[in-house]
């Protein structure tokens, strides 16, 4: 074997794992690693924030269910990348963090931009390792690998001591790493086939990661042949075809009511992969804690959260790949009492999402999303970050393939552009369109400069109510008419889209909005449509003024 530099021993080890891309704001910490990924097969985005290039990496994760990379410097580069942390964490998605650290003989000394990443990352993710020799990488990068990906994905952060990558040592590569699959046992699935056998009103909650489209096909025919109801967790639609006849809707937040009250009466709830976290869950109020009044079989393939938050009546320690596949040696039932339940529950979705309300307001955005919903092939990519305006996205649009629903159950703003980079990127010949409050837009928005860089031509929404709409609602319900620290005053978006060098339009009316969506994709360009949302358009079926007025008469 041939001496190679920390750097390069990284960068092979990236090869071998399948590495094809990955999101970085450069730094002296780790001169060396971006040396060896000069002459690498890797597409390298570079981007303007850490944060920004955290999410691109997790939002690869989400897309492909390999570890997103992400490299960023020592200090303030680390702290800001801990943004897409927390959200691979909470959103259970296989991501790897590579931070350059200060040098070894430095160390606990509080040098330049100094961080104890095991101290500062060890709430947040599943592994943070500092690496000591040169000659340990291999084995340090296929344990990050294998610690993402296996039981509930989630984020590993390795800190890189500058003197490391420098230094030469003389070891082989690790092999790729495929990782472990644990499925149910036979007697999990007899048991299953029992309860549901017995059940009269049973439901499927899907949610989670490590899903594939073998999965989700396998799991199509099993609810084709029992007849039963699925259910989405929230932002996590896109895991069964919304126009299916046994899908039943979402539970995420404000759900439809009758979608609420079907959980609640279930006397079979399957969560497939699912948490059931606070936002499913209608803050806990779905599921009784610790004990369900419904029968709960809970099948998720990290052991850990079997019976964390709700005991089940059976446990199931499975991916949703390895489950999903075990469904097809169950017998067909030879009664189904629950199939004219699940074709109205159907029925109740297509309502709920059909025709939205009219609200304050020459620019309808329920009217354009519905359009959208008409016009975007089932492929489209829908990425967003987090506030009211994506209440419409989720109630809207009707998602109706594997993969196209690209959005953080953490629920962290600025999030909806740097994913929709990565999924452009990652996906070419899909349209990718990012919706942005423009709150939320302003916290990310400077990743457009990344779409512009490297032609990457996805479209992005911006709604703006010129103001941080989330929390002047419940500022209106718990304080009403005491407007604190909640009012915006915001830019030209479609000026700030073409200053970058990119597509921008304004659009004030529901009639503008079409043909100007239709000019953007012409455009060839990475786009910014400016939608004007009337402040008092603060959710799909109610105002701001409604809020206020409930609020006062409650005393509040």
């Amino acid at each position: 074997m041939t001496k190679r530099s920390g750097g390069q021993i990284l960068v092979d080890q990236l090869l071998v794992q399948g590495v094809e891309r990955l999101a970085c704001v450069p730094g002296e910490s780790y001169l060396a690693v971006l040396d060896a990924l000069h002459d690498a097969s890797i597409d390298v985005l570079v981007c303007r924030n850490e944060g920004g290039a955290a999410m691109m990496a997790e939002a690869y994760g989400k897309l492909t269910g390999r570890p997103g990379i992400c490299f960023v410097t020592r200090g303030p580069g680390a702290t800001n990348a801990s943004h897409g942390i927390h959200i691979a964490a909470q959103d259970s998605t296989p991501m790897i963090l590579f931070i350059g650290q200060v040098e070894r003989a430095m160390r606990e000394r509080e040098a330049f931009q100094e961080v104890d990443y095991k101290a500062f990352f060890g709430s947040m993710a599943k592994w943070v390792v500092e690496v000591d020799s040169a000659a340990r990488l291999p084995e340090l990068v296929a344990r990050a690998f294998r610690v993402a990906c296996q039981g509930r994905p989630g984020p590993v952060v390795i800190a890189l001591p500058e003197d490391v990558l420098v230094e030469m040592a003389d070891v082989a590569d690790a092999p790729k790493v495929i990782p472990a699959e644990s499925a149910p046992a036979p007697q999990d699935m007899s048991r299953f086939a029992n309860l549901l056998r017995d059940a009269k009103k049973p439901l499927f909650i899907l949610g989670g990661s490590r899903w594939s489209a073998e999965a989700q096909k396998s799991l199509i025919g099993f609810a084709e042949k029992f007849g039963v109801g699925i259910t989405t967790s929230f932002r996590r639609a896109h895991l069964f075809p919304s126009d299916h006849p046994n899908y039943v809707g979402d539970v995420g937040i404000g759900p439809n009511p009758r979608l609420a009250a079907r959980v609640k009466e279930a006397d079979l709830l399957v969560l497939l992969g699912a948490r059931m976290s606070e936002m499913p869950s209608s803050s806990y109020s779905l599921i009784d804690i610790p004990n369900p009044r419904q029968t709960l079989v809970h099948i998720h393939p990290g052991a850990e959260e079997l019976g964390r938050v709700y005991q089940p009546a059976l446990a199931i320690q499975a991916s949703p790949n390895a489950f999903c596949a075990a469904l097809a040696d169950l017998a067909q039932p030879n009664d189904r009492p629950w199939a004219e339940a699940t074709r109205q529950a159907h029925q109740d979705f297509l309502d709920w999402t059909d025709k939205p309300a009219k609200l304050p307001g020459k620019f309808q955005y329920g009217e354009a999303m519905k359009w959208l919903r008409e016009r975007l092939p089932a492929e489209a990519i829908i990425t967003n970050g987090a506030g009211n305006y994506a209440i419409w996205v989720h109630r809207y649009y009707r998602f109706r393939k594997l993969g196209t629903q690209v959005a953080p159950t953490s629920g962290s703003m600025g999030y909806g552009v740097p994913a929709a980079v990565m999924a452009k990127r990652q996906c070419p010949d899909s349209p990718v369109v990012a919706f942005a409050g423009d709150g939320c837009f302003m916290m990310n928005g400077q990743e457009f400069a990344t779409a512009v860089q490297y032609g990457i031509p996805l479209i992005v929404i911006v709604l703006d109510n010129s103001m941080y709409g989330t929390i002047r609602m419940h500022q209106e319900r718990e304080y009403p008419g005491r407007v604190s620290a909640t009012v915006l005053k915001n830019p030209d978006f479609a000026a700030y889209a073409k200053a970058f060098g990119g597509h921008g339009e304004r659009v004030e009316t529901t009639e503008d909005f079409a043909p100007a969506f239709e000019r953007a994709v012409q455009s060839g360009k990475p786009a910014i449509l400016h939608c004007i949302v009337d402040p008092e358009a603060i959710t799909p079926a109610r105002t701001l003024s409604q809020i206020r007025e409930e609020a006062v008469k409650a005393g509040k």
